[in-house]
């Protein structure tokens, strides 16, 4: 290999990375830790001052959290995901409380709607997976009207669930040249993606809490539920399995507030609320 070849930036297969996500978000049911941060979707309902009669859309939706939050404020809601087996559950969610959602299998980087077809567009810890970073920004820009504002929720690199995958990486790296999501959680990068397509862009961080039996507890859920976590223990040998573990806990260690035996561990997001120019 020339010197010149070995410093070009490692180019990952975008393609390759979603068919093992897709796998991943599949696998388990991400609904069971999904339904625990309902606040969430809420209070990002409440920071874009939601309109009733407002269409919006859902991207990289999950089981429904903001799909929920925005129905219940009576907007026209259209929910999306690339794993149907999320778009039963936030179905199932959504005929629970008799609201009127529209759900549709879609993929984050190619919306199958027209230009501007929504006055609001959201995501809480959905689209920041998305491997194609900057094609995913410019997707929910694009079917955004102008003057409409596009909600995000994004973990953070130092929050609890940015160092989980940091964590997660160390044992199995992801594939070269891939941006970390965690990056979504930071202003500079949302100025990156967003900047030129926005007229204001108003981020601000949050925190969550996730409350759990024990330390235990929290480690069978992810393990068992949580995909990029089962697929990592999946992908181990015991070995490897053991040491993840014992990271994973001590992580949990380092952030737990609690001393009861129970877990309360504060998670850092950043809130984002982007104007469409």
């Amino acid at each position: 290999m020339s010197t010149a070849a070995a410093l070009q930036p490692a180019v990952p297969d975008l393609a390759a990375v979603k068919q093992r996500q897709h796998g991943a978000w599949s696998s388990g049911d991400y609904a069971v830790v999904g339904t625990t941060l309902q606040i969430v979707g809420e209070q990002l309902c409440e920071a874009l001052d939601l309109r009733a009669g407002s269409k919006v859309l859902d991207v990289a939706a999950g089981n429904g959290n903001v799909t929920l939050a925005a129905a219940r404020r009576w907007c026209d809601v259209t929910s999306t995901d690339y794993v149907p087996a999320l778009l039963k559950r936030g179905r199932e969610r959504a005929a629970a409380e008799h609201l009127t959602v529209q759900f549709r299998e879609a993929d984050a980087e190619a919306l199958p709607f027209a230009d501007a077809s929504y006055d609001v567009v959201v995501s809480t810890f959905g689209v920041m997976f998305t491997p194609d970073q900057d094609k995913a920004a410019s997707e929910l820009a694009r079917v955004c009207k102008s003057g409409g504002k596009i909600g995000l929720a994004n973990w953070t690199p130092q929050g609890f669930i940015g160092q989980l995958f940091k964590t997660i990486g160390k044992h199995l790296p992801p594939p070269a040249g891939m941006k970390s999501p965690a990056l979504w959680g930071t202003p500079a990068r949302l100025e990156e993606m967003f900047g030129s397509m926005a007229s204001e862009i108003v981020a601000e961080p949050r925190m969550f809490v996730f409350r759990y039996r024990s330390p235990e507890h929290w480690l069978e859920i992810f393990k068992t539920f949580y995909g990029p976590t089962l697929k990592a223990f999946a992908a181990l040998d015991e070995r490897g399995q053991a040491a993840l573990q014992s990271d994973l806990l001590a992580l949990l260690g380092e952030f737990n507030h609690a001393d009861d035996g129970t877990i309360v561990v504060h998670s850092e997001y950043l809130e984002a609320v982007i104007t469409k120019r």
